[in-house]
């Protein structure tokens, strides 16, 4: 298992450096570089890296404890450094491989951590099953604690820029709302530059989506490329991707909710990423970028 392992690190390395060399050979790219990551589970997972047009690393949660060592292999080759990791919110498929990775960082440093936490006290209150989402909380503090390190708490309207990227907090937690507590505080990020925009949504629903269309910052929702909510089902609703009104999707989705398949068929799950994808080709979008498909780059 462990030669196994030492070279899947290899083919993972190996990987992240064709890509790095995919997008800067040639014409050389002026706008940010963005990955979309597969999950390295059967489960659902969110992992996407951005490195700048100056070369800063910028992490968008990370995914499942088994995809730590696929993203950290990923960075390696494009420094070992990573600028600024944002988390939209703490489920173990979005937080956990972080988790991991604080825990032994071997080469890799982390600049500073981003996000707009719920309190440990209030996930026990809100959403206290299953029992491993508090864990998933503890560990994460408790990981971040070991290495000295914050989280950087974002406010509502705040603009980060590295470099020529520009990055906007459209959205932050919302502990007013207690139905899916935790997916509806989930950070709204706009990532833009003179190039391209795209918009990261985390696991936002619908109580979270339509409030934030009820503020002045959904006249900043309009992107030309959008991470689909909650993976692309029971997320946010069809007027919020109107409002976004995107050229592309960007889908952190296995293959089995892709297709809504609970091992019968295309269809035969209860979940609803076919009514959502009917709901894209409503609105005229022809780009999907799916990563139960493998690594999807966009320069």
């Amino acid at each position: 298992m462990q030669i196994k392992s030492f070279f899947l690190s290899i083919m993972f390395s190996l990987s992240a450096v064709f890509m790095e060399t995919l997008c800067c050979s040639g014409q050389e790219t002026k706008s940010y570089t963005l990955w979309q990551l597969p999950p390295r589970t059967h489960t659902q997972n969110m992992a996407y890296v951005v490195r700048t047009h100056d070369g800063k690393v910028i992490v968008i949660d990370g995914g499942n404890a088994g995809d730590a060592e696929y993203l950290k292999g990923f960075l390696a080759p494009l420094g070992n450094n990573v600028d600024a990791w944002f988390i939209s919110h703490p489920h173990p498929d979005h937080v956990d491989a972080l988790t991991v990775i604080l825990n032994d960082l071997g080469q890799l440093e982390i600049d500073k951590i981003y996000g707009s936490m719920p309190s440990l006290d209030w996930v026990a209150e809100h959403e206290p099953k299953p029992a491993s989402h508090i864990t998933t909380v503890r560990n994460f503090y408790q990981a971040v604690k070991k290495q000295a390190q914050t989280v950087h708490e974002l406010q509502l309207g705040q603009t980060l820029q590295f470099g020529g990227l520009q990055i906007q907090v459209l959205g932050i937690k919302n502990p007013e709302i207690t139905e899916n507590a935790i997916n509806n505080s989930s950070i709204v990020l706009r990532f833009s530059d003179k190039h391209k925009s795209v918009l990261f949504t985390g696991d936002l629903g619908v109580q979270a989506g339509q409030k934030l269309m009820k503020t002045k910052y959904a006249a900043q929702l309009k992107s030309d490329y959008v991470q689909m909510a909650h993976h692309g089902q029971a997320g946010v609703d069809r007027d919020f991707y109107e409002a976004v009104a995107a050229k592309a999707c960007l889908w952190p989705t296995p293959v089995w909710l892709w297709n809504n398949d609970k091992g019968t068929g295309k269809g035969s799950g209860p979940w609803s990423t076919l009514t959502v994808r009917q709901w894209m080709d409503e609105l005229g979008i022809k780009k999907h970028y799916v990563s139960a498909y493998g690594i999807s780059v966009i320069e």
